[in-house]
């Protein structure tokens, strides 16, 4: 799976998915920096599979509704790397299931 890992999610998420097989890039290693949600869901599109993000507003602010990207938001109290680590192993399951257009929220939902 070809996944891109947003602006606001942490650069150790590479590593991480790259140990399960998993190639990915972060948005500034893509070239994609400051890119307005929008544009950057439409780049990313012609290019991956998924989008890893903890922007949980991007689920409101965009119409997702004919996408061929899919879309793992991870939820947490913060997008700290020490908030946000325990969550990864939901992710890689959530990446094993995941279907072309599809949004799934892994994390703290509250």
């Amino acid at each position: 799976m070809k996944v891109l890992i947003d602006e606001c999610a942490p650069r150790a998420l590479k590593s991480f998915l790259s140990k399960h097989g998993h190639e990915s890039l972060t948005v500034q290693e893509a070239g994609w920096s400051g890119k307005e949600n929008g544009e950057l869901l439409a780049e990313a599109e012609t290019e991956f599979d998924v989008l890893v993000t903890v922007d949980t507003n991007l689920l409101y602010q965009q119409n997702l509704a004919g996408r061929r990207l899919a879309i793992v938001v991870l939820q947490s109290s913060s997008n700290r790397l020490e908030h946000l680590r325990q969550y990864f192993p939901a992710l890689a399951l959530a990446l094993e299931t995941i279907k072309s257009g599809e949004i799934v929220q892994v994390g703290r939902t509250n």
